[in-house]
């Protein structure tokens, strides 16, 4: 028991001896805990309050950064987006063009070809995929394969849609 009074007497007076400062300043030249010099910014342990303010400083600029490229990226896709877009739709208006005017073609087409069809008498044989707006007089259904053809004479028609149009051409059964 003696061992753990001196013990603890030993660490009492190595207490004192370590708190205790040697100062010209005071009365009896003897200061009980000196002032704490701390360089603010200095330390870095993370409960100083510097440790703190450097951390949080560092996660909002990192989250601030990641979002920042993240809604550059999203800016990015959509304009990518909007350039694909544009392009469909030039590449649907030039085909839509072209068909307009392979339609204008077409449509000039029979306006030129009633003069074949003048000579379609039933006994003369008109040329394949020769387009008639009407069929001449006389004409007898005929199925072959499963095909609907009328036959005039020496030729065989077959019916079709041109546009909205009904016509017939010449067609080999």
């Amino acid at each position: 028991m003696m061992t753990m009074n001196k013990v603890a007497a030993y660490l009492a007076s190595t207490a004192v001896l370590l708190s205790v400062a040697v100062t010209p300043e005071s009365a009896l030249m003897l200061q009980l805990l000196p002032e704490a010099h701390a360089i603010v910014g200095a330390p870095v342990t993370p409960v100083s309050v510097a440790g703190v303010a450097r951390r949080t400083t560092r996660r909002t600029v990192a989250v601030a950064s990641t979002t920042a490229a993240s809604q550059s990226a999203a800016q990015a896709a959509t304009a990518q987006q909007q350039s694909a877009t544009a392009q469909q739709q030039s590449a649907t208006a030039q085909q839509q063009s072209v068909t307009a005017q392979q339609q204008a073609a077409v449509a000039q087409q029979p306006a030129a070809a009633p003069a074949v069809p003048a000579a379609s008498g039933q006994g003369q044989a008109l040329p394949l995929g020769t387009v008639v707006p009407a069929l001449p007089a006389g004409c007898t259904q005929v199925a072959q394969g499963g095909v609907q053809y009328s036959k005039c004479g020496a030729n065989y028609y077959r019916a079709v849609f041109q546009g909205n149009n009904l016509v017939y051409v010449t067609a080999q059964p």
